[in-house]
């Protein structure tokens, strides 16, 4: 059974088109809805949608930050040497400069949060499956 089938169409922003800019960052489909595209703005603010079971590689932002507003469904979100936290919509995370970290879906639910980003991500290596599928 695939839990918040209703995050693919949209809960707060649209989910977007298929994210094939970073398609090779992620393990499975992901969404993206870029909102703010204004070239005198330095952070990009974005919607992402998971398809259940997707996640993101490892990475991370130098430079900068990444904040989480989780808006639908459930997910993971991990720092790398440290428990995962499960997500779910009203959740916040902040990630700070050099932390090293992923987030996604859970393995039977749609997922999706707003991204505000600042800085350079360097994207690392994916998520293993022993260790998703351990969540």
């Amino acid at each position: 059974m695939v839990k918040n089938e209703d995050v693919k169409n949209g809960v707060i922003f649209p989910a977007g088109d298929k994210n094939e800019a970073y398609q090779k960052f992620f393990v499975g489909q992901s969404y993206l809805n870029g909102l703010v595209n204004d070239p005198d703005v330095n952070v990009g603010v974005g919607n992402v949608t998971f398809e259940p079971g997707c996640r993101n590689n490892w990475h991370i932002h130098h430079d900068g930050f990444q904040i989480l507003l989780v808006t639908g469904g459930e997910g993971w979100y991990q720092e790398a040497g440290q428990p995962a936290r499960h997500l779910v919509p009203g959740d916040v995370v902040v990630t700070k400069d050099g932390v090293k970290h992923w987030h996604g879906a859970t393995k039977d639910s749609w997922f999706s949060h707003i991204a505000i980003t600042a800085g350079t991500p360097e994207w690392l290596e994916p998520v293993d499956d022993a260790t998703y599928n351990a969540l």
